[in-house]
């Protein structure tokens, strides 16, 4: 069913009783009984059942916002929401003119021509058009090449992310965790190369390149730390039992990633959505998507399995108009312009996605509130309240 609002299970094995419960996509469960309800434990549904809840703590998530962010809703109903995410057209690939250059010995010398593939279902893919970016230096001089994703690349995406999701949502949380803090270890010993990557993208000096990489890894081991610490609690309400409310995976979440920070943005959002058993189709920084695509390896080396982070490049709102227009995304992470907020929160409202939209609020991605914290692991899961009667 399309639906998941609420079950029940009947059965006197209570292990099966809680294996199906857990199985079953819905916002409530109860064993033995049926429509049982308080409000202590939060009450809503999966899928196109919605996904807000009322009741519990969770409930109160849904009136209030960070203290940091004391941003209005802008005005934006005069946008043109139906041809957002169409300027990519046909590009063509970059002019032999603009390669790169490099210095030797006095000579200049044609640089190998460096273009990057795809990331997904754990292999680098080459892209469905044959159309490539330029990604430029802060001074202008071609680094690299990235493919042009387009529909069928996310179409691709998608389906290795759900062909990775339940397994990897089914691992003990400590194996997850372990993933995540070989990936800070390997990203430290190539500390010294994405800092000088850092520094060549986005003009700032190799001491503050070497700092947002310390970060990334600060991150990383802190959302590591959280893969095992955000799995629920018993509730206290009226039923004579227990009620056990259960954070778990949203699914697959698509996520558009800001140019700020290039490489201290994408692990701040990528991290706490995999820690939490989530597959991921995540779009880097159009600007400079080069740290994310050089984390190939380092997701290679880390045990991480094939298909929980998929990683598209191209134009962020051609990419993000069909991520939030696919029908098999659970939820959709945009840090973008006001203009993408508002389209995202319009096209996923056909298949009840969840969303999380900026509305071209810039974050302090180096601050702690604003970096990481509850915030994310809200977004991170949705909540199942399982109603275990004596």
């Amino acid at each position: 069913t399309m639906y998941g609002l609420g079950s029940s299970v009947w059965t006197e094995n209570v292990s099966l009783a809680m294996e199906v419960a857990l199985s079953l996509k819905a916002g409530s469960v109860w064993i033995n009984a049926h429509n049982l309800f308080d409000a202590a434990a939060g009450f809503g549904g999966y899928k196109q059942s919605g996904f807000g809840r009322d009741g519990g703590r969770e409930g109160l998530f849904e009136y209030v916002r960070p203290k940091w962010d004391t941003r209005a809703r802008p005005a934006i109903a005069d946008y043109d929401l139906k041809s957002f995410g169409e300027t990519v057209a046909q590009r063509p690939t970059i002019s032999n003119n603009a390669a790169p250059q490099v210095q030797s010995n006095g000579s200049t010398l044609p640089a190998i021509d460096h273009t990057y593939k795809m990331y997904y279902g754990g292999a680098q893919k080459r892209p469905d058009a044959t159309y490539v970016r330029a990604v430029m230096s802060a001074q202008g001089e071609v680094l690299a090449h990235v493919g042009e994703g387009n529909r069928k690349d996310v179409r691709n995406a998608v389906e290795a992310a759900h062909k990775a999701a339940p397994g990897w949502g089914k691992r003990a949380a400590h194996n997850r965790a372990q993933i995540v803090f070989y990936m800070a270890e390997n990203l430290e010993m190539r500390r010294e190369e994405f800092a000088q990557r850092i520094s060549q993208l986005t003009g700032q000096s190799l001491d503050e390149g070497r700092a947002e990489v310390d970060l990334s890894v600060e991150r990383l081991f802190y959302w590591g730390s959280y893969a095992d610490k955000f799995g629920g609690e018993v509730q206290e309400t009226t039923l004579y039992g227990a009620t056990v409310k259960v954070n778990e995976p949203v699914g697959v979440i698509g996520i558009t990633c800001p140019d700020v920070n290039p490489l201290l943005a994408f692990v701040s959002l990528f991290a706490p959505a995999v820690i939490r058993g989530n597959a991921i189709v995540i779009v880097p920084s159009e600007k400079s998507p080069l740290l994310a695509l050089d984390l190939y390896q380092v997701f290679d080396t880390s045990d991480l399995p094939g298909g929980v982070v998929n990683i598209l490049t191209g134009d962020r709102d051609h990419l993000t108009k069909y991520l939030a227009q696919h029908q098999d995304v659970q939820s959709m992470w945009y840090f973008g312009s006001a203009e993408g907020s508002k389209y995202v929160e319009h096209a996923s409202a056909e298949n009840v996605k969840r969303t999380w939209v900026s509305y071209g609020k810039c974050r302090d991605w180096a601050d702690n509130e604003q970096g990481q914290g509850p915030e994310f692991l809200y977004q991170a899961t949705q909540v199942k309240n399982i109603w275990i009667p004596m």
